[in-house]
């Protein structure tokens, strides 16, 4: 892990024929770690996580979400992805939020209404094009 850099591929598998993609991000993986947020997810989505080569290494399938909110968690534990629901925490601070089609950043800050009718969110985006 660390500096190489993995490919997450979202997929929505519901429409059309074979499904649509919904976003693919190339983080470091030592960004990425075991748990971060995706801004926007469809009701069910398929995750594949490529190494550097484009070996899968982790993946998720039929990952549904049970509440309505602005973003999910995919927790990875060893080759299996995971989809959770749930609103971002102060403990949140500093995961990568992938948004639909696939720019990736750092979630920076945070706050909801308590009835969740509301919020405020500031991502940091960063991007290099050296080889």
């Amino acid at each position: 892990m660390g500096d190489e850099i993995e490919t997450w591929d979202l997929w929505y598998p519901g429409p059309g024929a074979t499904g649509l993609p919904f976003a693919r991000a190339r983080l470091k993986a030592g960004d990425a770690g075991d748990r971060l947020l995706v801004h926007a997810a469809p009701q069910v989505l398929q995750v594949t996580v490529r190494d550097q080569a484009g070996t899968p290494v982790a993946s998720g399938e039929k990952l549904e979400r049970h509440q309505p909110g602005p973003m999910s968690f995919l927790v990875r534990r060893g080759a299996i992805v995971t989809l959770e629901d749930g609103w971002p925490t102060e403990r949140d601070l500093g995961r990568v939020v992938i948004l639909p089609g696939g720019e990736a950043g750092i979630l920076k800050s945070w706050w909801n209404a308590d009835d969740r009718k509301e919020w405020r969110w500031q991502v940091e985006f960063y991007n290099q094009n050296r080889a």
